[in-house]
């Protein structure tokens, strides 16, 4: 009984320090810190955009081959680009990401679903891939795996997410805070179709590839410079 009470308290120790040296913050907490500087970063742009701050809703447009992150944003009287940042690191290459493990970046239109102060890559914003279309599609070929866990987040690395360095994730995780993730989406297109057609021509992209093709040159057509 002695010896089972030692080793009790004795595991009861090493543990404490670990538990103390992982400190998880919510989402609130990690706003409250970044929040002002943020804005100080934010409003010059909206400012200039003539767009008033918060906006109703903003949209994201992804170009994979140019490595830019368009932002968009709707203050009630309709969609104004507002900033153009840069994509530090998107792994993969032009097409949708089918499987798990691919390294791909997903291409399509998606939600923005979840905000995560705790990421490892300081931290990210989660996309809803796959969506229904991403599924319907992974259903009638036999793919039971087409991957998860899709994020915008920061630093500089990334494997078939949107790696876009520390100062600018803590604006956009401000910016989607504030606006709501319900008011916020992505579009991800292997480059920008208002500059030239979307064409699925390489060997190895499904056939419903140009179907995805048509909803993105059709989504990205709303958002034209004035």
């Amino acid at each position: 009984m002695t010896r089972r009470l030692f080793f009790v308290v004795g595991l009861w120790l090493v543990l404490i320090p670990i538990a103390h040296s992982q400190t998880f913050m919510t989402t609130q907490q990690v706003i409250k810190q970044i929040h002002n500087q943020s804005l100080q970063r934010l409003m010059p742009l909206f400012v200039a955009a003539r767009v008033d701050y918060p906006p109703e809703r903003i949209t994201f447009l992804a170009s994979k081959d140019s490595n830019r992150l368009e932002l968009w944003a709707d203050d009630g009287s309709g969609y104004r680009f507002v900033h153009r940042y840069l994509i530090l690191h998107a792994s993969g290459e032009a097409g949708p990401k089918l499987r798990e493990g691919d390294r791909q970046v997903p291409e399509g239109i998606y939600r923005l679903t979840h905000l995560n102060p705790n990421s490892a890559f300081h931290l990210s914003i989660r996309i809803d891939y796959p969506n229904s279309f991403d599924r319907e599609r992974a259903a009638e070929e036999g793919r039971h795996r087409p991957g998860s866990n899709i994020f915008i987040h920061g630093k500089a690395d990334s494997v078939g997410c949107l790696a876009m360095g520390d100062q600018v994730i803590e604006d956009l995780f401000v910016l989607v805070e504030r606006v709501g993730l319900e008011n916020s989406q992505i579009m991800i297109a292997p480059h920008d179709p208002r500059i030239r057609p979307l064409l699925p021509s390489a060997e190895h992209l499904p056939e419903w590839t140009q179907i995805l093709y048509h909803q993105l040159e059709q989504g990205f057509s709303q958002f034209q410079y004035q």
